[in-house]
């Protein structure tokens, strides 16, 4: 289970602002730029010393890294009145959540006041001499101005290049006379829980901090975006840490620090950094400017369990078990079916729906790519367009809690199901289109292998074992023939709403 779904989230990387209320007027301050650092350091190669210092990798790293300051037209944000990520950002709701009524207040400016400006201080590294710097995208969203101050105070204004909010990543750009020092990326996917790891930036303010650490886990999804794959570090970060760099014991960029975890606003040790390998191929993108177009399949998928892989025949569970197909879309013009696993993409492995997600994101539209399905005890390949992305949500409903009307039902004991016939009535209740066509799910025992697995009243069963049903009886006839086949487990198919998922019951847990 999420720890962001059994704990109240503080921030969230978001966390790593910090914003604090400003008066100026709206003149641009006509202030000179200071003299830049002259050369470019290069990373050690080496781990730590004896002593176990980490100044070595410290005194290479630091110089590169840098404090970013933006400005936010307006006092609303400068009161708390709205998150600092902007409206389409994925941090918005854990920001609410920290920042509402509960939690760290946001520092308050009468409101009487005009001409202010909310002020938000952020980290970021450079990765080219000439100015090139990588942040969170958090970091400068919203910004009406965006100001970098170097390791060595020097002051410079900053270019936003691209930015990416479902990646949470941008890209800015500074003018200096001079090469500026730099790190270079790390390879994220060597990385070990229990490799040491340092986080450095600006917290709070106060000024550039070093805090040394382990990666604590791999590829936590915090429910952010459709590209969730952090690592987890128990490296203390704070407000104004986001966009910062995680270093390994190398001095190279392995991760940007990006979130945390806190009940009390300050770091317990459970933060978050986007990996090098997901960031650097983004950062390249955006380095030509402007933002990112994402591939887009058409399909609704979930993970495929021992259970479910048990009842389509799969030996192992993996890959990405399609639910549904939008019309009109890539996939269902390429004949990709409900119930299709999808085992590979593009020549890549698809190990689950994230694998899939991401290989698809990666690819430009209008790209023809070849698809490795499994489908009913046997693996094709399909051909399929795939187009272009324009959505910035993602589709997720949890409908038809209704409960429907007593009638003649069929039960299904070792399963825990009592299943009836859509009847006027029902399909009034449960606003079914007058299409619709399955079981519907009128009893579920609480001891029973439907109601672990999730199944709930009102459910429209429609299809088992990957074949179409239209009625009670027929459900009931496909899931004995199931049991009798000797199948440890029958895959249901279930219209709920607006959304429709696979689940799979385990006979032996009846």
């Amino acid at each position: 289970m999420s720890i962001l779904r059994r704990h109240r989230v503080a921030a969230l990387l978001s966390a790593a602002l910090t914003i604090s209320p400003v008066i100026v007027s709206f003149a641009q301050s006509n202030s000179g730029l200071s003299t830049v650092a002259a050369t470019t350091q290069t990373p050690v190669a080496g781990t730590t010393a004896p002593s176990g210092s980490f100044a070595p990798i410290v005194a290479v790293t630091k110089p590169a890294v840098v404090t970013i300051t933006t400005v936010m037209e307006g006092h609303r944000k400068a009161m708390g009145e709205a998150s600092p990520f902007g409206g389409n950002s994925p941090f918005n709701e854990y920001f609410q959540q920290f920042f509402g009524d509960q939690g760290l207040p946001m520092p308050k400016t009468p409101p009487q006041q005009q001409g202010q400006r909310a002020e938000a201080l952020g980290s970021g590294f450079i990765i080219n001499t000439d100015g090139t710097i990588v942040t969170d995208n958090h970091v400068i969203d919203g910004a009406s101005s965006i100001k970098v101050t170097l390791d060595d105070g020097t002051e410079l204004p900053a270019k936003l290049v691209g930015h990416d909010a479902k990646n949470d990543l941008a890209v800015l750009k500074v003018k200096a006379d001079k090469p500026l020092p730099t790190v270079k990326w790390g390879d994220s996917n060597k990385l070990m829980t229990g490799d040491q790891v340092l986080a450095i930036g600006n917290p709070f303010g106060i000024g550039t901090t070093v805090t040394a650490g382990i990666v604590s886990a791999r590829g936590r999804d915090l429910h952010s975006g459709p590209f969730d794959d952090f690592i987890q570090i128990d490296a203390p970060i704070n407000h104004g840490n986001s966009g910062g760099p995680l270093v390994d014991i190398h001095g190279d960029v392995i991760g940007i620090n990006t979130a945390i975890y806190s009940p009390n606003g300050g770091s317990v040790g459970v933060g978050f950094a986007i990996p090098s390998d997901q960031a650097q191929k983004v950062v390249a993108k955006l380095e030509q400017g402007g933002n990112i177009e994402y591939g887009y399949l058409g399909v609704q998928i979930q993970p495929v369990t021992p259970d479910v892989a048990g009842a389509i025949g799969l030996d192992h569970p993996a890959g990405a078990l399609v639910s549904s197909v939008t019309q009109g879309s890539p996939a269902a013009k390429a004949g990709i079916d409900v119930g299709d696993v999808i085992t590979g993409f593009g020549g890549q492995q698809i190990k689950d729906p994230k694998d899939l997600s991401r290989a698809v994101a990666d690819v430009a539209p209008g790209t023809k790519e070849t698809v490795n399905i499994w489908r009913k005890g046997k693996t094709i390949q399909i051909s399929t367009d795939v187009g272009r992305n324009t959505e910035n949500t993602q589709t997720a409903s949890t409908g038809g809690q209704g409960k429907p009307s007593a009638g003649q039902g069929l039960g299904v004991p070792s399963l825990g199901l009592g299943l009836t016939d859509i009847t006027p009535n029902i399909r009034q209740e449960l606003n079914l289109a007058d299409s619709q066509h399955g079981a519907v799910v009128e009893r579920v025992s609480p001891d029973k292998a439907a109601s672990a697995a999730g199944i709930q009243p009102g459910d429209v069963i429609v299809g088992i074992d990957q074949t179409p049903v239209k009625s009670a009886r027929q459900a009931n006839q496909a899931i004995a023939e199931a049991g009798k086949a000797g199948k440890k487990s029958v895959l249901l198919l279930i219209d709920r709403g607006d959304q429709q998922i696979f689940v799979a019951l385990p006979f032996a847990a009846g």
